[in-house]
C-alpha cells in the first residue's frame, strides 16, 4: 500500500507537536493535504514530500554525496515512490538507491529528525517548473565498514564529513544532539 496522505498528516503533526516553532513553517504541508494535492507525486506542483536520510557512521561522521542536478553536495534522499509504504521506508530505499550502502542502518530517532521546506529550481529537462520540496529527513546510524556503490545517474561523489558541514542550522543541531 503506498504511502497515504493520513501518513504524510500524522508524521507533519507529530513533528509539530515536538517542535511546535516550526508549525508555521510546515502549515502549507498540511493546507496542501486539506485542499486534496497527492502530496507523494512528484508531478504535483507547487509542492512535493520527499524522504531524506541523514547517515552517521561510529566516527559521527555523516555521509554526503554530490547531487547531479543540484551540482552540490546534499545528504541522500529523493521523490517517493509508488511501492513506498512509509517516508523512514521511502528515505532507507533513497539511501540505497544513491550509495548502495547495504550494512547494517538503523534508525536513530523514532521519527523525522527534520522536516524542511525548500525551493527546488525548475529543471527543463524534465519539465518541472520551480517548486518546493517538504523534505522528510530521517538519522540512521551504522557501524563497521561502510562499502558506498554510487548511482551515477543521479550522484558523482560521496564524501564523510563532519555534522558540522549540515548547512541547515536546525538540522546540524539536531543530528549533532543525537550522536553525541
Amino acid at each position: 500500500m503506498p504511502i497515504t496522505p493520513e501518513h504524510i498528516r500524522e508524521t507533519v503533526t507529530g513533528y509539530t507537536s515536538a517542535h511546535p516553532e516550526e508549525k508555521p513553517a510546515l502549515s502549507i504541508v498540511l493546507q496542501r493535504l486539506d485542499d486534496g494535492d497527492d502530496l507523494t507525486s512528484r508531478k504535483t506542483f507547487p509542492l512535493h514530500v520527499t524522504a531524506g536520510a541523514v547517515l552517521a557512521n561510529e566516527n559521527g561522521d555523516v555521509l554526503f554525496i554530490r547531487h547531479n542536478a543540484l551540482g552540490k553536495y546534499l545528504t541522500p534522499g529523493g521523490h517517493l515512490e509508488p511501492e513506498d509504504v512509509n517516508l523512514t521506508g521511502a528515505a532507507l530505499r533513497e539511501l540505497t538507491e544513491e550509495t548502495g550502502i547495504r550494512a547494517s542502518v538503523t534508525p536513530l530517532l523514532p521519527g523525522p529528525v527534520h522536516i524542511d521546506v525548500h525551493d527546488i529550481p525548475a529543471n527543463d529537462a524534465k519539465g518541472e517548473p520551480a517548486h518546493q520540496h517538504a523534505d522528510v529527513r530521517y538519522l540512521f546510524g551504522t557501524k563497521g565498514p561502510v562499502d558506498v556503490t554510487l548511482q551515477h545517474e543521479e550522484v558523482s561523489a560521496s564524501e564523510w564529513r563532519s555534522p558540522d558541514a549540515l548547512a541547515d542550522e536546525t538540522l546540524r543541531n539536531r543530528v549533532l544532539a543525537a550522536i553525541r
